[in-house]
């Protein structure tokens, strides 16, 4: 992630794409109703908060914490940031049992899946007992459709360009699975037109 001005930082993702600002919000909202309301008196930690930590900046929690490959030019008050590439070093510089919730909003397509299966490995140990998960990422089919949106400027090109692998929600039940979590505390959903899938796991 380059380092740009400030009114650049304050994007919710790097690059250009005119609908970038709209499916922020639109990921920020549906995270927001997944997150158990007894849980914001504690931590949370967003990983891979873009260009400018928006979600963390929408929403309420005790304590937040921020998790990116590179430092922003600014940060917002009360944010926590942490500079970490996960797919290079793929462990959370955090105590276990840390976090109450953590979030992952369009960054698993960005992880190749042995970063993948060490992210979620982490996320469970850090997580305390009773907390959550919570992440969005595109349906597996629209990845082709998100490339041509990218061309026309509809989306940013940086971002699809990044996209490591393509997950299915089978996939991701398999990956929960295998760090810890057990499949009767793991729901699965899609949203906006089914062009995005939605997951929450319980620790």
């Amino acid at each position: 992630m380059s380092k740009t001005s400030a009114h650049a930082s304050a994007r919710p993702t790097r690059g250009g794409g005119i609908l970038e600002p709209m499916l922020a919000n639109m990921r920020a909202s549906k995270a927001n109703r997944l997150i158990p309301h007894h849980l914001r008196q504690g931590r949370i930690l967003d990983i891979g908060c873009g260009s400018f930590p928006y979600f963390l900046s929408h929403t309420y929690f005790k304590e937040k914490f921020a998790i990116e490959r590179d430092r922003p030019d600014s940060i917002p008050d009360g944010i926590q940031w942490h500079e970490v590439d996960l797919n290079n070093t793929p462990r959370l510089p955090f105590d276990e049992g840390f976090f109450s919730v953590v979030t992952m909003l369009a960054v698993v397509e960005h992880l190749d899946p042995p970063s993948m299966a060490a992210t979620f490995k982490e996320i469970y140990r850090v997580l305390q007992p009773g907390g959550v998960v919570v992440l969005t990422t595109p349906s597996s089919w629209a990845d082709p459709v998100l490339k041509i949106m990218a061309r026309v400027k509809l989306v940013s090109a940086e971002e699809i360009d990044e996209h490591a692998y393509a997950y299915t929600l089978p996939l991701l039940g398999w990956y929960f699975g295998q760090a810890g979590f057990a499949m009767n505390k793991v729901r699965f959903g899609y949203f906006e037109a089914m062009m995005n899938m939605w997951a929450v796991a319980e620790r």
